[in-house]
């Protein structure tokens, strides 16, 4: 095939990712009130998993916690005149992206699987499921860890008590988007090594090397994504430091094969 028969054929290949993601966007539409109610404004109930944990965890240490109160001292409200339905509709698109994107990885190895030899698709296989499972994985992270405790912390600051935190419909939804989607791409560090390792960009020696800059960097973007506390960025740079130690004991294993 020639370069311009390449890109219509991925052209093609972001076509139907395109849309199943607006099919699936459609049903999430119609879905609103479990989407907004129960999945986006969750975190911001004090009965949220993750705050009864936290909040049965200093109860049962012995310290006090703001985790343990009834509600918290904001509201969310919108000030266009299009803003709620601007909301819902972008809100819809990125549920379809984050389920739709089994088949977005799939559709992009159809496109780089014919270029691959029959033992490099079968080593390969599991891409797939390991992209997906990973991608998941960040996502309920910082849904269920990053979201809340953003949002504890910046629900509850207060300069004064004559400033009331009236929150933009807008701005509540970008906090819970960028932290899901920003820990999805960042549980994909793996899969990034492993290719990087195949291709020789990277290896276990210059990973190891750099650590301590990649330290730096994760710490950097921990206090990106978080409430600007040392706890919240640890809670974040841990699993990715984690993620990173396994990205070198694969980048080893594709070194020694």
């Amino acid at each position: 095939m020639s370069f311009l028969e390449h890109l219509e054929e991925l052209r093609w290949h972001i076509l139907r990712s395109i849309f199943v993601i607006i099919i699936v966007g459609i049903v999430c539409f119609i879905m609103k009130d479990f989407i907004f109610d129960t999945i986006i404004f969750g975190p911001k109930k004090m009965s949220f998993p993750t705050y009864k944990f936290l909040c049965e965890s200093a109860r049962f240490i012995g310290f006090e916690t703001n985790f343990c109160g009834t509600e918290f001292p904001f509201i969310i409200q919108n000030r266009t005149m299009g803003g709620q339905f601007s909301a819902h509709i972008w809100t819809s698109i990125l549920g379809g992206f984050i389920i739709s994107f089994p088949y977005v990885i799939y559709e992009l190895w159809k496109f780089i699987s014919p270029g691959l030899h029959t033992n490099e698709k079968m080593k390969s296989g599991g891409t797939i499921f390991i992209c997906s499972l990973l991608f998941f994985l960040g996502v309920l992270f910082g849904y269920y860890v990053v979201t809340p405790l953003s949002i504890n912390f910046f629900g509850s600051y207060q300069v004064s008590n004559e400033v009331l935190n009236e929150i933009d419909i807008s701005s509540y939804i970008a906090l819970v988007r960028s932290s899901s989607l920003a820990c999805g791409i960042m549980f994909e560090l793996p899969i990034i090594i492993f290719f990087l390792s195949r291709i020789g960009v990277v290896t276990p020696s210059s990973l190891i090397k750099y650590r301590k800059y990649a330290l730096l960097i994760v710490l950097t973007f921990a206090a990106i994504i978080t409430p600007p506390d040392v706890a919240s960025q640890f809670i974040v740079a841990i699993p990715v430091m984690i993620l990173y130690q396994i990205s070198i004991f694969i980048s080893r294993l594709v070194l020694k094969k």
